[in-house]
């Protein structure tokens, strides 16, 4: 069943998992050219696509299911909340974003502070 909720001035959704109902929600925005997630095996696995050679395969810890809303959203859903935390840290540390480009993972609710680049002297 999906339920509506209003997330930081976003439609997003919640997921009642079977014999589970999840508790604690984190929201993770993929941004960049080409970056894209998706969740395989009902949650289990997370495939990243960075911008490296290879895929990113991250396995997700059984208290906590992944899902995919877009491609370049990930929910990271559980009833323990130091576990979905961990995880999305650690999907967060796999590209963390950026300050110049603000390109990489970062949590929805997060934001970046973007620096100034080199200034051209004439």
């Amino acid at each position: 069943m999906i339920y509506p909720c209003l997330f930081s001035g976003n439609l997003c959704y919640k997921f009642t998992l079977t014999r589970m109902e999840a508790k604690f929600f984190r929201f993770l925005k993929i941004v960049g050219v080409g970056y894209k997630a998706r969740a395989e095996a009902e949650g289990r696995l997370l495939y990243l696509k960075l911008g490296y050679v290879h895929d990113v395969e991250l396995t997700v810890p059984p208290a906590v299911r992944v899902f995919c809303l877009k491609n370049n959203v990930v929910c990271c859903c559980g009833l323990d909340k130091h576990r979905v935390h961990q995880f999305a840290a650690s999907v967060r540390s796999c590209k963390p974003p950026e300050p110049f480009k603000g390109k990489g993972i970062m949590y929805t609710d997060e934001v970046i502070k973007k620096k100034v680049g080199k200034k051209k002297s004439k």
